[in-house]
């Protein structure tokens, strides 16, 4: 049975009640959650935002949202609310219709939330409280700090309830309140924002893969949060209670090294790679090299992990050969360094592109920025790369690749010019707010087969906050959307999503497809002479002409030495042509679609079988032919 995952969001940030005003927007937030969950390279989650919602909207969305699941299910709770505390010492999460003296019926209590976690089928069950936590005593109270509640407590039980279990992290232990009259303090508790920032930063750049497994995982996923949420805030220390089996993936990283599962070299030629002929383990690494750049990434990288084997295990001048073998699988940025030159502030500066060379396997890897102004965009054969313009000064920055075989780096610099005050009767333009875009991180593939063409995917979210930055092309603008007054219906990841597909780049060359070409037409041409010559020296050998004795005599008069000079000439151009188109396609694979690189491959196969054989045979005649003609 198929995993299903769904995740449920809910973010309030306005409220009827007056002392619940201060609390700091956390729908932004909430959006670049959902981004991160919902995206099928990363969370892979069915996700579902509910923003501003009264009490009974709430309790209907989170039992909705617990019912009719699957013991293979993942699920995902997020709370970035008030969280409120009774008298009586029970912790209660903010709705917007929520009145202070009335939280059973106007709020939603932990135990509510407790009971759908324990009678849910799902198996996985994971909560997130970004809450900022205040006091819940009757309007005009003057109290200001009086005591704690444990906020762990309020979901921890004796045995994992439901399926195989749940966990609960929280961006603080205890529940500080703080009021002074009916308004909440200024510096009642940390700002909600910094542990949501850390859960999308740690999923959207794969930092919090700290094993680089390709998986983030929920005790790595809090490793992380706690370290991010500390070193931006000492004050708050987040939590966790954890009642399940085993520790679940959450989302896939493109963060990690880059892992092919290897498909295993056929027994005849690990046989060879055993030998104890030297000759025929030579013959094996050749092979090997020919697998090596395979476009079929799995066979390529066996061929990989047995050219390694070798070169640690083999002898000297063996060993050398795989190990120069491999040399054509290490990362190729074409060019190693980028520079923007001098750019105003505010603008949008054109993208550069970065091409990696080399074979399938050389080509796959993960492009990572070191810092937030750098963008990075995948290409078929590798990525372009953007800047924002929102910092003034001299900025440098690099983008990391992590290959199968080794790293390399990618430097990039940008001059970025202050903007030149405007005239007093100009229009000024609007500033721009900040981003704090994250580090980026994107996959390169290969092209893919023709079967299934390759596409960049991004999502786009209509939403009332301004939309966040992804790793992928930046989605047209949208129209703001109004806050509404009343709860926002909740939207479901398909309503949400729009996915596009850039056009690939139509072929520029056919230069390669014609050289292999000639080269197959070529050794056809030599197989033929070959023929003539051999049909010549058989008929010479047969035929008694007069006055004429000697054989090497009767050989010319047959034609057979202008036949094997021929012969050599085209089999050598025919050798000399296939190589100049694979050399062609692999210096200039951009200029080749799928179908034109899969022609070249086989034409210039073709005229290697035809010509090699035609090539020794004739050597081995025109070796034979003077012989002959001395001594017979």
């Amino acid at each position: 049975m198929r995993e299903s995952r769904h995740a449920l969001i809910i973010a309030n940030d306005h409220y009827d009640d007056e002392g619940l005003k201060k609390l700091k927007a956390p729908a932004q937030d909430a959006e670049a959650l959902a981004g991160v969950l919902e995206d099928p390279q990363i969370g892979d989650f069915d996700v579902e935002v509910v923003r501003n919602a009264q009490a009974d909207v709430m309790r209907r969305r989170i039992q909705h949202f617990f019912s009719d699941r699957r013991r293979d299910d993942t699920l995902v709770l997020h709370f970035s609310c008030h969280g409120l505390k009774s008298e009586s010492g029970e912790l209660y999460f903010a709705a917007r219709d929520s009145e202070m003296r009335m939280l059973d019926a106007t709020a939603i209590p932990s135990q509510f939330v407790r009971t759908c976690m324990s009678r849910t089928r799902a198996g996985r069950t994971v909560l997130l409280l970004d809450c900022c936590y205040g006091g819940a005593f009757s309007r005009g109270a003057s109290v200001r700090a009086a005591g704690d509640v444990n906020v762990l407590e309020s979901f921890r039980t004796d045995k994992a309830p439901g399926g195989r279990g749940w966990a609960v992290i929280t961006a603080a232990d205890s529940m500080e309140y703080a009021f002074e009259g009916p308004e909440l303090a200024e510096k009642s508790s940390p700002r909600p924002s910094v542990f949501t920032h850390a859960v999308v930063e740690g999923l959207r750049t794969g930092e919090a893969d700290r094993d680089e497994d390709g998986e983030i995982r929920l005790n790595e996923l809090y490793d992380y949060i706690y370290e991010r949420v500390q070193d931006e805030n000492p004050n708050q220390t987040p939590k966790r209670t954890v009642e399940m089996q085993g520790d679940p993936w959450l989302a896939h990283s493109r963060r990690g090294r880059i892992k092919i599962a290897a498909v295993p070299s056929p027994p005849f030629l690990q046989s060879a790679i055993t030998s104890e002929n030297v000759v025929t383990r030579l013959g094996a690494v050749t092979e090997l090299d020919r697998r090596l750049r395979d476009d079929d990434l799995p066979v390529a990288e066996g061929a990989r992990q047995a050219l390694e084997e070798i070169t640690r295990n083999d002898l000297g001048h063996i060993a050398d050969q795989a190990h120069a073998a491999l040399q054509v699988i290490h990362l190729q940025p074409s060019p190693a360094s980028l520079d923007f030159g001098k750019v105003r502030q505010g603008s949008t500066p054109a993208e550069k592109s970065v091409m990696l060379g080399g074979p399938p396997l050389a080509r796959h890897c993960v492009a990572q920025s070191t810092q937030r102004w750098l963008r990075v965009e995948p290409l078929p054969n590798g990525f372009n790369v953007a800047v924002e313009a929102d910092t003034p000064g001299h900025l440098t920055g690099d983008i990391e690749l992590k290959g199968v075989a080794d790293e390399s780096v990618v430097h990039v610099e940008v001059t970025v010019e202050p903007q030149v005050a405007t005239a007093p009767d100009a229009p000024v333009p609007a500033p721009q707010e900040p981003e704090d875009r994250p580090k980026e991180a994107v996959v390169v593939h290969p092209p893919a087969s023709e079967d299934q063409p390759e596409t960049l995917t991004r999502e786009t979210r209509v939403t009332s906050e301004p939309p966040v930055s992804e790793s992928w092309p930046a989605a047209e603008p949208l129209e703001p959307q109004p806050v509404a007054e009343h709860a926002e219906e909740p939207r479901s990841a398909t309503e949400r999503r729009e996915a596009t597909s850039p056009q690939q780049p139509p072929a520029k060359s056919v230069r390669a497809v014609v050289t292999a070409a000639t080269g197959l037409a070529l050794a056809a041409i030599s197989a033929l002479y070959l023929i003539l010559a051999v049909v010549g020296a058989i008929k010479a050998a047969e035929e008694q002409q007069p006055n004429v004795d000697d054989i090497g005599d009767r050989l010319s008069s047959h034609g057979v030495s202008t036949s094997l000079t021929v012969c050599l000439v085209t089999a050598v151009i025919a050798l000399l042509l296939r190589v100049l188109a694979r050399h062609d396609l692999s210096a200039h694979p951009r200029l080749y679609p799928r179908q034109a690189t899969n022609a070249v491959k086989s034409l210039a196969s073709s005229a290697k079988v035809l010509a090699v054989p035609v090539l020794v045979l004739a050597i081995l005649m025109a070796i034979a032919y003077p012989v002959i003609s001395n001594y017979l």
